[in-house]
């Protein structure tokens, strides 16, 4: 070879690698945790003030069937994260309650799932997590971490491992209501009649009751109580902390400018990877209960406390949209902003304000699969290939992240696993008009609840639901009862045959279809349920992440406070922040 054109070689090499670099973006995935497809400027909302999501929805492409693969935070986060049905991995719940709520709890993502920070990772990407993971912590040992975001791919975490919960927060109530009733309430009022009644008999001479059945009851009641006040205490500090990395650095949580600690965060990673590509994941605690929000943002919306939270996020995104113009990096990175579910409708406080958010001209709300439980907002921005200003009407999922952003990164898709997202550039980029989800399934739980096709060179979106959630009063929008709508037993009622919606006419569900209304109604039924009986021979038995023994607090995977003794409560924050002044 002559030597003049080894140079030539190495400048095409050169070139070849930087082009190949630069093609690859930077990724940042904003997840909000219950906010409502109904909440944002740019879906509709003439009230809530959301000029930055809404810039970012000008800027690029919004989706308006965006769904979650499940209307809960932990099996929802976990499709997210994998591109996979959170049945699949053992992610949910066959029984009542679909997601985690106690840190020392040893189930989670289990190790042999693949996140998409893993797969970018691998790539070279740097990886973070800023914010709620709620996906589990250890396994066997308190120090394990088997499923700390640091064990999916993520190089940096600082935020909570579990969710932010009314508990989290004096004087906001609890999620443990309904528990406290069955288990400490109604056994303390049953003791209380029965030692009443015995007090009664043995005075009126008619029944002698030995001391010592009185003295076992007392103690019976001491100890329930006793137990009660304990985890009133306990609670909090023991499961409210934040984290950086591995180690535990306020504990419990402060609220106090939670948000902006979080976005100074997340600016700093950001700044720290300027000169190589990096994947932030931004997952907020808004606008989860307990609701909170700075005081420069309390008060100042038309929506009370849940629109004050709202536009503090808001504002969040908006320094996140600035600093990447200041760094120049806004042409080359994807920006994805989305939530978990829907909005939580059945949030409406002690003092009867209203919590949860709006899903818009949609039923349902968080926890049913209605379509205000799964229709997500879905906005996507990369300036350097995504024209602005469109809107997708094509049903997409939040599982299919996973595919799109480890085609972009280059990684290849694991291949002993089915990955049910699909890429979506295609779409995006205006080379597909047809969503390449024929069929989607839907999940309340581990319950396949309801399946969505949508026929290839065909209008129509058909939804078939095998059962419905009993809203509670009847004729309202929720399960105001039971704050949530459970998946099973009386909670539900099964439908044979199965309710038919057309989505593409009937966004709001109010029409079941029947053979009168819909000659093929029928033939549509069967091809449904083919499909449902194929995707279920595809599900192996993997271990249930929410069995009873996975589920419940166990007191050796308790994290706490190094040196902090028995009381389980530190805050790094405030000391580091005295030592840098």
């Amino acid at each position: 070879m002559p030597i003049m054109k080894i140079p030539f070689l190495l400048l095409f090499f050169l070139w070849e690698a930087q082009s190949h670099t630069a093609s690859r973006p930077n990724i940042i995935l904003v997840m909000a945790d219950d906010l409502g497809i109904g909440d944002p400027g740019c879906y509709g909302n003439k009230t809530l003030r959301t000029p930055n999501i809404d810039r970012l929805a000008s800027g690029g492409v919004k989706l308006t069937q965006h769904l979650a693969a499940s209307p809960l935070c932990t099996p929802s986060r976990a499709a997210f994260m994998t591109g996979r049905y959170p049945v699949r991995s053992g992610m949910a719940s066959w029984s009542r309650t679909g997601v985690f709520l106690f840190t020392a709890s040893s189930g989670g993502l289990p190790t042999n799932e693949i996140t998409f920070a893993k797969l970018l990772k691998d790539q070279g990407y740097s990886t973070a997590l800023i914010g709620k993971w709620h996906l589990g912590m250890s396994c066997h040992s308190k120090t394990d971490f088997c499923h700390h975001p640091l064990h999916h791919g993520f190089n940096y975490f600082y935020g909570i491992s579990l969710t932010n919960l009314r508990d989290c927060k004096p004087g906001e109530g609890s999620v443990f209501t309904t528990g406290f009733k069955r288990l400490v309430f109604i056994p303390l009022q049953i003791i209380g009649v029965t030692l009443l009644t015995f007090a009664a008999l043995n005075c009126l001479g008619l029944l002698r009751v030995p001391l010592g059945i009185f003295f076992s009851l007392l103690f019976l009641a001491a100890l329930i109580l006793t137990l009660f006040l304990g985890f009133l205490h306990y609670f909090r500090p023991l499961n409210c902390f934040m984290m950086r990395n591995y180690e535990i650095i306020q504990q419990p949580m402060s609220y106090d400018n939670l948000t902006q600690r979080l976005t100074v965060e997340a600016a700093q990673f950001i700044q720290r990877n300027t000169e190589t590509p990096f994947l932030l994941v931004l997952s907020y605690l808004h606008v989860h209960t307990a609701l909170f929000s700075s005081k420069d943002f309390a008060g100042k919306s038309k929506h009370g406390v849940y629109g004050d939270a709202v536009e503090e996020m808001d504002w969040s995104v908006g320094q996140i949209l600035n600093l990447l113009d200041e760094l120049r990096l806004a042409n080359d990175t994807l920006i994805y902003f989305t939530s978990d579910q829907g909005a939580h409708v059945e949030e409406v406080s002690s003092k009867g304000e209203i919590h949860g958010g709006s899903n818009g001209i949609y039923k349902g709300g968080k926890a049913n699969n209605w379509e205000g439980g799964i229709r997500v907002p879905g906005i996507l921005r990369w300036p350097r290939v995504i024209q602005a200003g469109q809107k997708i009407d094509e049903p997409t999922s939040n599982m299919d992240i996973f595919p799109t952003v480890a085609k972009l990164a280059g990684a290849p898709l694991p291949e002993d696993r089915i990955i049910d997202g699909r890429d979506l550039m295609p779409l995006l980029e205006g080379k597909s008009q047809h969503s390449d989800h024929e069929f989607l399934f839907h999940y309340c739980n581990a319950y396949l609840n309801a399946v969505r096709w949508h026929p290839q060179n065909s209008t129509s979106i058909w939804k078939a639901f095998f059962f419905t959630p009993n809203f509670n009063p009847v004729g309202s929008n929720g399960c105001f009862a039971t704050h949530v709508c459970f998946c099973f037993g009386s909670y539900v009622t099964h439908h044979d045959p199965p309710l038919l919606f057309d989505i593409s006419k009937d966004p709001r569900e109010r029409n079941p279809l029947t053979p009168a209304t819909e000659p093929r109604f029928y033939e549509i039924l069967k091809v449904i349920q083919e499909a449902a009986d194929r995707h279920t021979q595809t599900l192996p038995e993997v271990p249930n992440q929410f069995s009873w023994d996975n589920f419940l607090w166990k007191p050796w995977l308790q994290l706490c406070c190094p040196s902090s003794g028995l009381s389980c409560q530190c805050d790094r924050e405030k000391q580091d922040k005295r030592l840098s002044h």
